[in-house]
């Protein structure tokens, strides 16, 4: 069982999702629960997310896929102390043609170090961010990064169910920030 802090992008994460899948398996994982998920405003999902935060007697793991990894990079700041590190799954571009124009207010991403641990994971073909652009929010943020093959936007649709590997990359992000904190 692991404190954390589940993080969807645009849409919620709808049910054959692996965070979702990953919510049912772990009694410890929550979700934050913006007004919206299909009209995001950067605020009000930084709000929403503190609230969350309120809810853990010690300071959770992020679990964040897609527009939520820009939103853990602009709130990073406010969550210092409050989060014992970020899993950030299929960082977008926002300056790519993919990116939705809903998410306007998430578009102006800081490109400075996280006052946590950090690890991107990345799909060599993501449509919404590539390769490239994953490695140099990795340097940006001093994160880690694991690149796992074509896998899309690593998401539903992606057809990984469960997503293990995935899984085994949290966990033993899990256990370094355990170690470290």
């Amino acid at each position: 069982m692991t404190d954390g802090l589940v993080l969807p992008g645009i849409g919620g994460s709808g049910e054959a999702h692996w965070q979702s899948l990953w919510e049912a398996e772990d009694g410890g994982l929550a979700r934050f629960a913006p007004a919206d998920w299909d009209r995001p405003e950067l605020a009000e999902w930084t709000g929403a997310l503190e609230r969350a935060l309120s809810n853990f007697s010690r300071p959770p793991l992020l679990i964040a896929h897609s527009l939520a990894c820009l939103l853990v990079a602009h709130a990073a700041e406010r969550l210092s102390g409050h989060v014992r590190g970020a899993f950030l799954v299929a960082v977008p571009d926002p300056d790519g043609p993919a990116f939705p124009t809903q998410a306007a207010s998430f578009r102006d991403v800081p490109a400075r170090v996280l006052p946590f641990p950090a690890l991107i994971v990345a799909s060599s073909d993501d449509p919404y961010g590539t390769p490239e652009h994953a490695r140099r929010r990795a340097r940006d943020w001093g994160a880690g990064l694991v690149e796992i093959g074509a896998r899309g936007h690593i998401n539903g649709a992606s057809g990984l169910g469960v997503w293990r590997e995935g899984r085994r990359l949290f966990d033993a992000f899990a256990a370094g920030a355990r170690a470290s904190g």
